[in-house]
């Protein structure tokens, strides 16, 4: 007879079995762990002697000619047949603008003067060497034009912003969708009548804020979810909606989520990585600046970025408030303001709006001594990657001093008409036009290579990778979609021409993580990119895990370059899940190819974590 407690040789088995397998899988963890782990890659010398493994991925080189890498294309043990996923917890990761970095490397930024939120990146020894895998319940996102007034709240599970800003109606939550009525901290009626009655204070034309096509660019500083940008789209206005990633978050991944223009940003120590002259007008409604900290720094900013003639509007308590403290710092704002010769021109309830003079004529006929100061003559005011900003007035250049003006053309003109400032790169007029027009025939092309996988309004949010002089942009223009003309450092002076067409975009150097959320970019365009990083020495895998981080599912990746380079980049398809769509053509040549150009066009499957390892188990 058996006792109660002794066990049978099947549950025994069992026993023995379920032990085994929590072994195996605890070992399997230590080893992903240790080898893969988000910010405890291996170093070089732990990884140099295993067949010339790659230290950032663990299992392929990360740097070595790309005409090398080709002579075995058949049998490259470098390329791996899979890449790691991160942990679930990382599904919202912004490696350049992680807090939990400037913990762990025991930086010391300045809280007050908010240091915190600017761009603190990785060392190549912490870098992210894993796909971000999407949040539980993931959903392809709702298409634009719906997408403005609705996103799946799978895609975006933070509700605080709803119940914190219930007042103000910037987002309410329906179900399994989270809805944007248009309202905001200063116009809870909506956007849509905000942005008409500011038209009304500036006394344009029928009541439209673009003046005739004179306001094109808008810099909105403290956007929340980016509704003022988003209501100024059907006034043909684009706005470069700006926010940090701080108590508020997610902000601005719920304006990408809903296809307006938005990045991640901060007036802090750091000049905006915009050039010189390039916004018509500035927009600060409630954004809880500290405009007067260090001598006005941040409002000379603003001024380093309006075009002549510029506008900045201001709603906040400070315009309109009659206690002891507001006026204080309203007194103090106009001062200061006075002394930077800019000039209140309508004032009504709750927002006062300034401008900027149209030449250099009132800075000349200050007082010596005059406070701030005007910036030296070597000072570049187009220099912005990790430029500190200076307390002190940019000048015009001559050439707009005498013009009384930047010259534009009115939009939808200045889209291809050449700017003046295309003078200061040594660009005449028929190269830019030239350039428009291959741009023009080379998008036409990549249309209709995905003409047959391409559904209508699946795109909305562009990056340009390369922009150059916008081209790529300008072709674009008669579909409804935005583009994010990024300029790399060494050639950030061609941003400036950008702007003047009436486009927007960004500076930034791709051996660094893009200041962006996860899954916020429908399609990515790299012209020649993976050759410039290559040439400096970063890594082609960096990239394309970046690139992959950024791009949404079901989006699409276009790749122009070397065929080594394309070759080598093929070979990652399967590993990033890249392969749901997979295109290569030789393009015709034209006066902007290499020697020979190719083409790659892949579009990014829909993945989910969990479901991928229950179907490995089965």
């Amino acid at each position: 007879m058996k006792h109660k407690n002794e066990l049978t040789p099947t549950t025994k088995l069992l026993k023995y079995y379920l032990i085994g397998l929590i072994a195996c899988l605890g070992l399997i963890c230590l080893y992903c762990g240790s080898s893969f782990a988000p910010g405890s890659r291996r170093s070089d010398e732990e990884v140099s002697g295993a067949d010339g493994a790659d230290p950032v991925l663990g299992g392929f080189v990360s740097h070595r000619d790309f005409d090398d890498l080709h002579e075995d294309q058949e049998h490259n043990p470098e390329v791996p047949k899979s890449i790691p996923v991160c942990d679930a917890k990382f599904s919202e990761l912004i490696p350049c603008l992680d807090r939990n970095l400037i913990y762990q490397l025991k930086l010391k930024p300045n809280l007050a003067i908010m240091e915190h939120y600017e761009r603190h990146c990785p060392p190549p020894e912490r870098r992210y060497n894993c796909l971000i895998p999407p949040p539980v319940g993931y959903k392809i996102p709702i298409r634009w034009p719906a997408s403005r007034d609705e996103v799946w709240k799978a895609n975006i599970p933070h509700t605080h912003l709803a119940q914190e800003k219930s007042d103000q109606n910037w987002m309410v939550v329906n179900g399994d969708k989270i809805n944007f009525p248009g309202g905001g901290t200063h116009f809870h009626k909506g956007a849509d009548k905000y942005i008409v009655a500011l038209a009304r204070m500036l006394k344009f034309p029928d009541d439209k804020l673009n003046n005739n096509g004179n306001i094109r660019n808008v810099l909105d500083v403290g956007c929340g979810v980016a509704s003022f940008g988003a209501y100024l789209l059907p006034h043909n206005i684009i706005a470069m909606s700006l926010a940090p990633n701080d108590v508020h978050e997610n902000q601005i991944q719920f304006a990408l989520e809903r296809g307006i223009p938005a990045t991640l940003g901060v007036l802090a120590t750091k000049r905006l990585p915009y050039p010189s002259r390039s916004f018509e007008l500035a927009h600060c409604s409630r954004c809880r600046i500290d405009w007067l900290q260090r001598d006005g720094t941040l409002l000379l900013e603003l001024d380093r970025l309006l075009r002549p003639g510029g506008y900045f509007v201001y709603s906040s308590p400070e315009a309109y408030a009659s206690d002891p403290e507001n006026r204080r710092i309203w007194n103090a704002m106009y001062d200061l303001l006075r002394r930077m010769c800019w000039k209140v021109v309508a004032k009504k309830e709750q927002s006062v709006i300034w401008a900027k003079p149209l030449s250099n004529s009132c800075y000349l006929k200050r007082e010596n001594g005059t406070l701030p100061p005007l910036c030296s003559t070597d000072d570049d005011p187009d220099a912005t990657w990790n430029v500190i900003m200076k307390p002190c007035i940019s000048l015009y250049s001559a050439k707009m001093h005498r013009a009384r003006g930047a010259r534009l053309d009115p939009w939808p003109q200045r889209l291809t008409s050449a700017p003046p400032r295309l003078e200061e790169l040594g660009i005449s007029p028929e190269e830019f036009s030239e350039d428009t027009s291959i741009w023009h025939f080379r998008v036409l092309e990549y249309w209709k290579q995905m003409k047959s996988v391409i559904q209508k309004n699946s795109i909305r949010n562009v990056m340009d990778m390369n922009s150059n002089l916008g081209g790529f942009a300008a072709a674009l223009n008669d579909k409804d979609v935005w583009v994010m003309n990024v300029a790399p450092v060494h050639a950030s002076a061609r941003l400036k021409i950008i702007y003047d067409r009436g486009l927007i975009g960004t500076v930034h150097d791709w051996c660094e993580s893009f200041s962006t959320y996860p899954r916020t970019y429908d399609l990515l365009h790299a012209w020649a990119v993976f050759s410039e990083i290559d040439e400096r020495g970063c890594g082609a895998e960096d990239l394309l895990i970046e690139m992959d981080r950024m791009l949404r599912p079901d989006g699409f990746v276009i790749i122009r370059d070397k065929p080594s380079i394309l070759n080598y980049i093929r070979k990652f398809m399967t590993a990033l899940k890249w392969d749901g769509w997979v295109s290569e053509v030789e393009p015709r040549i034209d006066a902007l190819s290499s020697s020979e150009d190719r083409v790659l066009i892949a579009r990014k499957k829909l993945w989910n974590e969990g479901l991928d390892n229950v179907r490995m188990l089965l």
